[in-house]
């Protein structure tokens, strides 16, 4: 949205301004360079251009394709449906653009050809979160999808969370009303007794009262367990069976205004052994972000005292779950659904935090 001046866009769907994504544009990489030279070139094309191209692609694409595509960067998506082009096989689209006569564009991709088929980057460099494209493609086709958890520790929505996922072809496995040490201890043991058996990814969701980044299940008068530490419990050292697979955590969390910790604030901790000591974990133990979906909405625990709450993220959550399989366009739908929420009702505000978008194909 960014290269294409929709500002209004990244504004009312995705909540950032322009200010916002050129500050994360210039920390990390966000769009793979082959779809940002295919939306210059789409640009710099004249409709006689795009006429000219299709023309050309006439005995490639169906007559309907070639008559719905509006422009350059249609036709670029529908020679990848039929893989005539990819990031790595751009020799077509290099000749149609020399004879139409856009030289200027032909040479473009010349340099990014070459770019491409430059010797590879070792796999350590190309899986840094900095070196790669936060949108991953991964495909859900086992039987059972994989595993699903779902710990709710407040009362509400585990029965749409549990029907959405079952539904899916997950294998889930509900809890309810657990304090930490029993929130810790199934986190831990998810895959301890078959190992084996987790399919082509796997979903944590938990429901829970937090205090700051730190879920307090039901216990209320503890620090509770940060969130970073949630994902270590599924990282390759804990779970050889998930290394390379996806890894998809929602979490609701509802924040705590006045918060007293009790005299023996962690007193849940001599239930989980760490690698740390003193329940905080080392930072060289944290999980890379790798294969990892981090999508967590937290809002005001107040609203728990309402009857029949029900969590607007995740009321979204499984609306867009039914009706799409990519993560990417999912969150688009959720995100606007918060959005409406939250211009309508100021006092109970949704903030949600997106890390690492994966693109999921079940």
């Amino acid at each position: 949205m960014l290269h294409l001046g929709r500002y209004d866009i990244l504004r009312q769907v995705f909540g950032f301004s322009r200010d916002d994504v050129e500050r994360a544009l210039r920390s990390e990489q966000v769009l793979p360079r082959f779809r940002v030279l295919m939306a210059h070139i789409s640009e710099d094309m004249a409709k006689d251009d795009v006429s000219s191209v299709k023309f050309l692609l006439g005995h490639m694409l169906p007559r309907k394709k070639m008559e719905t595509a509006k422009d350059f960067l249609d036709l670029v998506v529908e020679l990848e449906h039929v893989g005539k082009v990819s990031p790595t096989r751009v020799d077509l689209l290099e000749e149609c653009l020399m004879d139409v006569g856009r030289v200027d564009l032909a040479k473009k991709l010349k340099v990014y050809k070459m770019s491409v088929s430059a010797p590879a980057v070792p796999e350590e460099v190309v899986r840094h979160p900095c070196q790669e494209s936060p949108v991953s493609r991964y495909t859900f086709a086992s039987d059972p999808r994989g595993e699903c958890v779902i710990v709710d520790c407040v009362g509400n929505d585990r029965e749409m969370m549990a029907h959405t996922f079952k539904s899916l072809h997950f294998n889930v496995t509900l809890h309810k009303w657990l304090n930490l040490v029993e929130t810790v201890s199934t986190l831990r043991k998810v895959f301890q007794r078959s190992p084996d058996h987790s399919g082509d990814g796997f979903v944590c969701c938990i429901i829970s009262r937090a205090i700051d980044n730190r879920l307090q299940a039901t216990d209320m008068n503890c620090e509770g367990l940060r969130l970073e530490d949630v994902r270590r419990f599924f990282n390759g050292d804990a779970c050889p069976a998930l290394v390379g697979k996806p890894k998809l955590f929602f979490i609701q969390s509802y924040t705590v205004s006045d918060f007293q910790p009790c005299a023996v604030e962690n007193r849940w901790d001599d239930g989980w052994e760490t690698d740390g000591g003193a329940g905080q974990l080392r930072p060289d133990c944290l999980p890379s972000d790798a294969d990892v979906l981090w999508s967590h909405c937290s809002t005001a625990e107040h609203q728990l005292q309402r009857g029949r709450h029900r969590s607007v993220y995740l009321k979204a959550l499984t609306d867009a779950l039914g009706r799409s399989r990519h993560l990417v366009d999912l969150h688009v739908e959720v995100n606007g659904a918060i959005l409406e929420h939250n211009t309508r009702h100021r006092e109970d505000q949704y903030h949600i935090d997106l890390k690492r978008p994966l693109l999921i194909v079940v």
